[in-house]
């Protein structure tokens, strides 16, 4: 069975939005991150940072103990399964800011993503 991928965004998800600098960490997210991996899961740096400040950013996410298994990029098993592939990162779920909310989400992960829309959520203003 394939692991469960997760591709979760840096700034405003993992930290404050603080660009290019980097803000305070949301710690409910990266623990739950950290909880996910441990269980297997596979975690994807999915951001749009690029050169010297995506470097900090995983520098910064080492130091929070995240240790991705790609940054911007599909995983190797995704890769080998399917070939080349395209510019959307493959992931069953992913963490994000502005993502949509879990009501519009499979069935079958919607306890998951609304916990993390819930972490993610919690200080945003609608």
């Amino acid at each position: 069975m394939d692991p469960k991928i997760i591709a979760v965004d840096f700034d405003d998800t993992l930290c404050e939005n603080m660009y290019p600098d980097i803000g305070e960490p949301k710690n409910s997210v990266i623990e739950y991150i950290l909880e996910e991996q441990s269980k297997g899961s596979k975690i994807i740096l999915w951001t749009c940072r690029t050169g010297v400040n995506l470097a900090n950013a995983v520098d910064w996410c080492r130091e929070h103990g995240i240790i991705f298994d790609a940054i911007n990029d599909d995983l190797d098993i995704i890769k080998e399964k399917h070939g080349d592939t395209g510019k959307k990162i493959y992931a069953d779920i992913y963490i994000d800011d502005k993502g949509v909310p879990p009501v519009f989400c499979k069935k079958g992960f919607r306890k998951a993503i609304r916990k993390i829309y819930d972490l993610i959520a919690a200080d945003l203003v609608y």
